[in-house]
């Protein structure tokens, strides 16, 4: 994408698992990218994520709610893309003031950084489904109404608007876009509670049992984080998007269970076993979501293109030799 050629781009987040794949995008795209991480504890960073860049990209290790390591991430940024946050949902509801600094205090101090340091700067906020709590309707758009089912989405929906608040009173360049449950190459993996797509896949390549709780129908749209990247990126070179909110999706509504049979099938090994609902997880579970995505589609063009099969294997294909790496 020439739009990214030359140009100083941000990527807080820079060693997880959507920022990083952003980050190696863009350094494809001739950006000059820098990359803010704490690389906290559990939360997914990895410094093996950015390997094929590691000399290609300057890195700063830095917490961004410290107001002077905010400062030097955004100087010079033409674009900054917020992706840094805790999108567990169990660990919001066993620590919610981790989440709260986490995913609250840490763009409150960004944005604040932006504000007295680089207002002109363009900034896409990563945010998430999560705002929109059990669906009422089916594909949500972006007239959903938003009622959090857990702390993360609250935090989640507190920080997109303050996003929007620092764009009408401050004249900040804002989008946020709506992820869903996003799954490939550099997720973590070590853990279940960072959503259960990158499980599913551990579990896999274990030649493990895969649980799926309830009675596997509940339906979701995961999304390739290549697809991701590319709404990502369009997000942060199209003016038009500027004050927006975009969902994103994947290609179709599946349910639990046939995405978990999917994988098995084309990973070969591990078996699938249908399970009660643990209490914690039946108290915030939202039933079926997928989305609709007709927004930007409409405005920037941007619609999936990898199905899950494909997508599924290019991620065990990924994985294989470095497994390692990620466990």
């Amino acid at each position: 994408m020439d739009f990214y050629r030359d140009r100083t781009v941000l990527v807080t987040g820079g060693l997880g698992f959507i920022g990083s794949n952003l980050s190696i995008e863009l350094v494809r795209c001739g950006a000059r990218v820098r990359i803010v991480d704490p690389l906290l504890p559990e939360l997914g960073g990895n410094l093996f994520n950015i390997e094929p860049v590691q000399d290609q990209v300057q890195l700063l290790r830095g917490d961004l709610r410290d107001p002077d390591a905010a400062a030097r991430a955004v100087e010079g940024a033409d674009v900054i893309f917020n992706l840094a946050g805790q999108i567990s949902h169990i660990d919001s509801m066993t620590d919610p003031y981790q989440d709260l600094e986490i995913n609250c205090r840490s763009h409150l101090t960004l944005l604040e950084a932006c504000r007295r340091h680089n207002r002109r700067a363009r900034v896409v906020y990563s945010s998430s489904r999560q705002l929109y709590g059990r669906p009422r309707y089916l594909p949500v758009d972006e007239m959903h109404p938003v009622d959090p089912v857990d702390v993360n989405g609250c935090h989640e929906l507190a920080a997109e608007q303050y996003h929007f608040v620092y764009r009408k009173a401050y004249g900040v360049p804002v989008v946020s876009l709506r992820l869903t449950n996003t799954y490939g190459p550099r997720q973590l993996l070590r853990h279940s509670r960072q959503g259960f797509l990158g499980w599913f896949v551990r579990q896999a390549l274990d030649g493990a049992e895969i649980s799926v709780y309830g009675d596997g129908r509940q339906l979701r749209d995961p999304a390739f984080v290549d697809d991701v990247v590319e709404a990502l990126l369009l997000a942060g070179s199209k003016p038009e998007a500027d004050g927006e909110i975009f969902n994103l999706g994947g290609p179709a509504a599946l349910s639990l269970q046939e995405i978990a049979d999917t994988l098995l099938r084309i990973a070969g090994r591990g078996t699938l076993r249908l399970a009660p609902f643990p209490p914690e997880k039946q108290a915030i579970d939202i039933g079926s979501y997928y989305a609709c995505w007709a927004k930007i589609h409409d405005r920037l063009g941007w619609r999936p293109k990898v199905g899950l099969e494909e997508g599924f294997r290019r991620t065990l294909d990924f994985y294989g030799p470095i497994f390692s790496h990620y466990v």
